[in-house]
């Protein structure tokens, strides 16, 4: 068996169709199948030379795929997770991981009782300009590290859809769980992780509903704390128009500033620089300009699925802390599924 890995998607979406196919192509991986009720998602699988399977099942018994990405509304995750645990199918699973904590807590259980190799989809991780963070970080180009700053905002009103005619899950509680804040906190929360290699511990927030028609929180300031001291500060929002700046991400320490600015998202590219705490000059560094995030969390995914000794860097139980912070951040539990 080589490295390539046959994949299969659960749910085929916008993000599935546009960012993780070509991602899972591009690092010479095969798209073997995918499963989705709509015809919509599934013509455009099967135009990608996929085959498709309105359910699971079908999915789940096509021996050719080796790994699943899961990518259906957050209320489903959890009976997709079970579904492929039961079946000893690899599992890359779209953050959040669920809906709600309670469905997260049994997640982590399955997968633990039936020992799949699991993972939640953070591709920040995998962006190039953020392994070159965490690389200075642990090199000790800023000294001590005092805090992280991120700004990770869109627009996302009401008429949007992956396919015309489907309706916006992101802005229905019961299918997302909650709107800006569990959306798109998770990358932050995770990068705060991976950036500085241990978690936020204690954090709070205050969440907004101020430009939007919908239910969910359009907007959200998060503060946190790690163990060791270091302060955390989120500003996640669905209601910053996209062509006003509103990715940045920036670590502070004793002996200087790291700033990446539009690294935060899908595609590759961005600028990361270096500002010494000293003289105050700032320098451009160097990273893969070229690699998707989702290209690299692939081909992080499928090395780790052939190389056990890798799975080291994938931890239910880890991106488990990360739902119960979120569900702290809301002030309660998250909204049970439907």
């Amino acid at each position: 068996m080589g490295d390539a890995v046959g994949w299969g998607i659960v749910g085929y979406g916008w993000v599935a169709r546009d960012y993780m196919a070509p991602g899972i192509r591009a690092a010479g991986h095969r798209l073997v199948a995918v499963a989705d009720p709509g015809a919509a998602s599934r013509a455009a699988a099967e135009s990608e030379g996929a085959r498709a399977h309105a359910d699971i099942a079908g999915l789940i018994a096509e021996p050719e795929v080796e790994a699943v990405y899961v990518a259906t509304p957050n209320h489903l995750h959890r009976a997709a997770v079970e579904a492929l645990a039961a079946s000893g199918k690899a599992i890359l699973c779209e953050k959040p991981m669920a809906a709600s904590l309670r469905d997260a807590e049994v997640m982590a259980a399955a997968v633990a009782r039936s020992g799949a190799f699991y993972g939640t989809a953070f591709d920040q991780r995998h962006h190039p300009a953020h392994r070159a963070m965490r690389d200075g970080i642990r090199e000790g180009r800023l000294g001590t590290v005092t805090a992280i700053r991120i700004v990770y905002a869109c627009w996302l009103d009401r008429g949007w859809a992956s396919f015309q005619g489907q309706d916006n899950w992101r802005i229905d509680p019961k299918q997302a769980g909650g709107g800006a804040l569990i959306d798109l906190a998770p990358h932050g929360l995770d990068l705060c992780d991976f950036l500085l290699d241990e978690s936020v511990a204690d954090i709070a927030s205050l969440t907004q509903a101020r430009a939007q028609d919908y239910a969910v929180d359009d907007g959200a300031l998060l503060i946190g704390r790690t163990d060791s001291g270091v302060l955390a500060n989120l500003h996640v929002a669905y209601n910053c128009p996209d062509v006003l700046p509103r990715r940045r991400l920036e670590v502070v320490g004793t002996k200087g500033m790291l700033t990446a600015i539009d690294t935060m998202g899908q595609t590759p590219g961005g600028r990361l620089m270096f500002t010494d705490g000293t003289s105050g000059d700032s320098q451009n560094m160097v990273f893969d300009a070229e690699a998707s995030p989702f290209q690299e969390q692939v081909r992080a995914f499928g090395s780790a699925l052939r190389r056990p000794e890798e799975r080291a860097a994938y931890s239910a139980e880890r991106d488990l802390h990360t739902m119960r912070l979120l569900a702290r951040a809301y002030g309660k539990a998250l909204a049970p599924a439907a």
